[in-house]
């Protein structure tokens, strides 16, 4: 499963159809990582680079040129090289970046500089987002500076630079349909691999046990590398939002909390479940699992066009706050409990974020200083948690240590939402029953 040709070419076209007459747009791909000693970390190109181009090699460069009469598409690529390709693998070079990429035109990588200045002669506007990459930051000011110095000779450089981020991300915030068949493909290979990792755990397992399942799962299904490093978090381990070691032992009477997504063709899938290591929750694990559960219900069930992003996370401090007053965890009234921020002990984060090429994915949250409304084709995650640090003695030692989120992956329906990460339990008789098989 993957975006057809088609497809990129739309998106370039876009692209282009916003961008003022007479400019010209750089998008860098990524390079290779050192990850140590004649190694690289295994290669992953750049979102905004693959969304455009579907082109999987490292050291290239695109430029959309709108009305060119040469061609509106360049891409400047890594020559063919048969000593290297018998080493490292095979490449399009320029012939094949025509040919199976729909570049107009394309040159080696070897001959940027020497090409550039002649491309950008003669354009007012260059959309390119300054920032992000120091190196070409460089060369971008040295191809305009060559441009200039000629002047006297008629040359003229680009007088104006936008940055790129707006337009691109504005795009890549609205899934179209093949993106949206594919995000329910990795949310459900995703699914499937938590519901593995419910069936394999049992106490003495080692957390990084649980995620070679998830790993081997996504693998196995087209996906050889997970969206982002997986958490497995057991006992206290599940209270620090970010855990990747996963070195720890398992053991009976904790909870477990795993948050993993496989990428399918550069599609992120993120889930969140939580569940008891020997099958079995516990009377106060149930009582704060039950009340993160609440609240994430309640908060898919609001998402619609039109709903303010913020209203979903104002919605779950509400529910999180009463919960955690009700079950003594808090005191006080909600409205200053809320107002004073005392919540944010326990919840420290907000109900979600963007989901899609990355796994906190681009686009903004806010317009004009305005939380922006929900609009169909967006996809965000929806995942409240309780933390309860194990060094908390503001409460009593039952409760220390328990740390609960539930997430899933919602797409903006034209009449509500869709769940893309259904397949795995949640409520605490499912995950009881499905962990006793």
């Amino acid at each position: 499963m993957q975006i057809s040709q088609s497809g990129f070419a739309a998106r370039r076209q876009q692209l282009m159809d916003k961008m003022s007459p007479e400019s010209v747009a750089i998008i860098p791909s990524a390079g290779e990582v050192p990850r140590n000693r004649d190694v690289e970390y295994p290669f992953r190109q750049d979102s905004d680079f693959y969304y455009l181009t579907g082109f999987n090699e490292p050291d290239a460069l695109l430029l959309l040129m709108p009305g060119r009469s040469e061609g509106q598409v360049v891409i400047f690529c890594r020559d063919r090289d048969p000593e290297m390709e018998i080493w490292n693998g095979y490449r399009a070079g320029p012939e094949g970046v025509c040919k199976q990429y729909g570049a107009d035109q394309a040159y080696p990588i070897a001959e940027l500089d020497e090409q550039m200045a002649e491309l950008l002669q003669g354009k007012t506007r260059l959309y390119y987002s300054m920032g992000t990459n120091e190196t070409l930051d460089g060369q971008v000011r040295h191809w305009l500076n060559s441009i200039r110095k000629k002047a006297r000779l008629g040359a003229v450089a680009p007088g104006e630079m936008v940055m790129l981020d707006h337009l691109l991300h504005e795009m890549r915030l609205f899934k179209s349909a093949e993106e949206v068949e594919l995000m329910r493909a990795a949310g459900r290979i995703s699914a499937e691999a938590h519901v593995r990792a419910m069936q394999a755990c049992k106490p003495g397992l080692i957390e990084y046990q649980l995620e070679a399942e998830i790993s081997h799962h996504f693998a196995m299904n087209g996906c050889r590398l997970p969206a982002y490093s997986s958490i497995v978090g057991g006992g206290d381990n599940a209270c620090v939002l970010h855990y990747t070691e996963n070195r720890d032992a398992l053991k009976s009477g904790d909870l477990v909390l795993i948050d993993a997504g496989c990428e399918l063709d550069y599609y992120a899938g993120d889930i969140t479940r939580t569940f008891p290591v020997s099958g079995k929750f516990s009377p106060e694990q149930q009582a704060i699992y039950e009340l993160v559960l609440k609240s994430q219900l309640a908060c898919i069930e609001a998402i619609r066009p039109g709903a303010p992003w913020i209203s979903i996370h104002d919605l779950s401090v509400k529910i999180l706050t009463q919960g955690l007053i009700d079950l003594g965890l808090l005191k006080g009234d909600l409205e200053g409990l809320i107002e004073s921020g005392a919540y944010k002990v326990f919840y420290m984060h907000r109900i979600g974020h963007w989901l899609g090429m990355d796994v906190h994915d681009v686009g903004d949250y806010k317009i004009n200083g305005d939380w922006r409304p929900l609009e169909p084709g967006m996809v965000m995650t929806v995942e409240p948690g309780i933390y309860i640090s194990p060094q908390n003695e503001h409460v009593d030692e039952k409760w220390r240590g328990i740390g609960i989120r539930i997430e899933d992956d919602v797409l903006v329906t034209e009449s509500g939402y869709e769940i893309l990460s259904a397949g795995v339990p949640k409520s605490v008789a499912e995950i009881e029953q499905l962990m006793a098989c």
